[in-house]
């Protein structure tokens, strides 16, 4: 993972917000490579799920047919949305505060281990990263118990690492940056939404938040959309947007950020159907990722348990990714996707809900017996222009983050091999192994020599192909040392000019993964990379 994170500040796909003043935790900004990594997966993803959908056939696996349509909601929204969707009271994580440094920890992310030595036993915690967390553990036993490193045959280690969730009591805990043990205080729950003032106004009347999800934009937007186009049920609505959560303790590179994009699908369906429909984004958005490169024993599509399921879902999949930052064997969230029910439209509907002592969701209630966050009282129902049938659409919810793609994506890439020199040694290379959809750059085009009339040909074509795709000139230094370059960035081809060229007009292309090099006429060289990158 240092690898890779290396690389990507060298060669400018991902930087530390701010770097140059120290940084800000949890916020990334992404350079000229990664900009557009980043571009190229939305680009794809509402390709293939919105603008090249074909709303007249039914697609594999799919019920019937459907309609796709999009929307782009603003960040800021009413805080009564807020309210009704639960966010304002549920969207919290437990943490635990240290009195001694004052740092906050997330409760189920602090990482530690049972240690005993001179007769007591200690459950011992970290925050490195996965690849030095042992270290960091044995470390900080030693610290615990006064002792030096000549002493590490004294710690006696009890069973594996655990999160700290799943420790009785926190009296023997000894905290990441503490000096004493039992400094961390109970759990308690911290909402994650960011808090802003619209205007001039202070105080609850100004008050608002930024998005912490961009769902919620198009649930309040349901009966827009009906009544200003012609979709009819089934049929979903997309958005790619950012949102914001205040994370406590964002950390592992890009994957746990405060500033993030995501890129959601809230599909519209008939009760009696959501679970086929359910069934079939859960498979058809797990095939994505293969399609474009994500596959073999890393990626995973995990059920939830029941317990793991959100107060108003019927069922949830999540497409895991085993990032190389965790620990083997572990995986981390790539996508969710939920079969919501009616939660959502009912919410906005009728006001927040929660589940009664049946089980059903019903209103909840202040001490004054009224609702205590009123909806908007619009009727979001649908009713059904053939059989006049009126009922609350299920939503089915297929939430990806476009932040966690590319670092998935960034990390299925990194490759090292061998490949020859200039001089033909054998050198290890580093090398993107991007899909060619998502490659940064598509093609690279280097003149052999600065002279004899290459770098016009060369020329002729990096503008050619500058029209159709991103494409990168390089007429400096070695062509192997371009080569290497190149591969570095991903660029799946590199086309050369040499002196052939100027007597047969082809051109060599090289590609990136096979090394294989062919030669294709000038005239030829834009539609040929086109059908390999498209």
């Amino acid at each position: 993972m240092e690898k890779l994170v290396s690389l990507c500040k060298r060669r400018g796909f991902l930087f530390q917000s701010s770097e140059i003043y120290g940084g800000l935790n949890g916020f990334w900004d992404y350079g000229p490579l990664g900009v557009e990594l980043k571009r190229n997966i939305k680009n794809a993803w509402w390709q293939d799920m919105v603008t090249g959908h074909d709303e007249m056939a039914i697609s594999q696996g799919a019920p019937s047919t459907y309609e796709m349509t999009g929307l782009d909601c603003t960040i800021i929204m009413h805080p009564q949305v807020w309210k009704c969707s639960g966010h304002f009271d549920l969207f919290c994580d437990m943490m635990v505060d240290c009195r001694e440094s004052k740092k906050r920890y997330r409760f189920d992310q602090l990482r530690g281990r049972w240690v005993e030595a001179k007769g007591k036993k200690v459950f011992v915690t970290t925050l490195a990263e996965a690849e030095e967390e042992d270290a960091d553990l044995e470390r900080r036993a030693l610290k615990a118990f006064n002792l030096r490193a000549k002493d590490t045959a004294q710690l006696i280690w009890e069973g594996t690492v655990l999160s700290l969730d799943k420790v009785d009591s926190l009296e023997a805990v000894f905290a990441p940056e503490a000096k004493e043990i039992g400094t961390l205080t109970e759990p308690r729950e911290f909402n994650l939404m960011f808090p802003t003032t619209i205007g001039a106004l202070a105080g609850e009347e100004g008050r608002a938040f930024l998005r912490p999800e961009t769902a919620q934009g198009i649930f309040v937007n349901f009966k827009n959309v009906i009544d200003s186009t012609r979709v009819k049920i089934p049929f979903g609505i997309a958005q790619v947007g950012k949102s914001f959560r205040n994370e406590i303790t964002p950390r592992n590179f890009t994957f746990r950020s405060r500033e993030f994009e995501q890129m959601e699908i809230e599909f519209f369906c008939h009760p009696d159907e959501s679970r086929k429909w359910y069934e079939y984004w859960r498979d058809r958005r797990m095939k994505w990722y293969t399609n474009l490169g994500l596959a073999g024993d890393r990626l995973q599509l995990r059920e939830h348990d029941k317990d793991e399921l959100s107060h108003y879902s019927v069922g949830t999949a999540d497409i895991e990714y085993a990032f190389p930052f965790l620990p083997d064997g572990e995986y981390g969230e790539l996508e969710g996707i939920a079969h919501r029910g009616d939660f959502d439209l009912r919410s906005h509907m009728e006001g927040k809900l929660v589940k009664n002592a049946q089980g059903c969701l019903e209103v909840e209630l202040g001490e004054d017996g009224k609702p205590k966050y009123r909806g908007s009282g619009r009727d979001l129902q649908y009713r059904d222009e053939v059989t006049n049938e009126r009922f609350t659409p299920h939503v089915i919810e297929p939430s990806a983050g476009a932040d966690r793609g590319a670092l998935a994506f960034l990390c299925e890439a990194y490759t090292e091999d061998a490949a020859p020199d200039d001089k033909g040694q054998m050198q290890t290379r580093v090398v993107m192994k991007f899909h060619p959809r998502i490659a940064p750059i598509k093609a690279a085009v280097f003149p052999l020599v600065k002279k004899d009339g290459m770098p016009e040909v060369a020329q002729e074509i990096y503008r050619a192909l500058k029209k159709r795709f991103p494409a990168f000139y390089d007429e400096k230094g070695a062509v192997g040392r371009r080569y290497r370059r190149q591969d570095e960035a991903g660029t799946p081809y590199c086309i050369t000019v040499d002196g052939q060229s100027l007597t047969d007009q082809t051109v060599t292309i090289r590609d990136r993964d096979t090394l294989e090099q062919w030669r294709v006429k000038v005239d030829d060289v834009v539609e040929e990379i086109a059908s390999r990158v498209s």
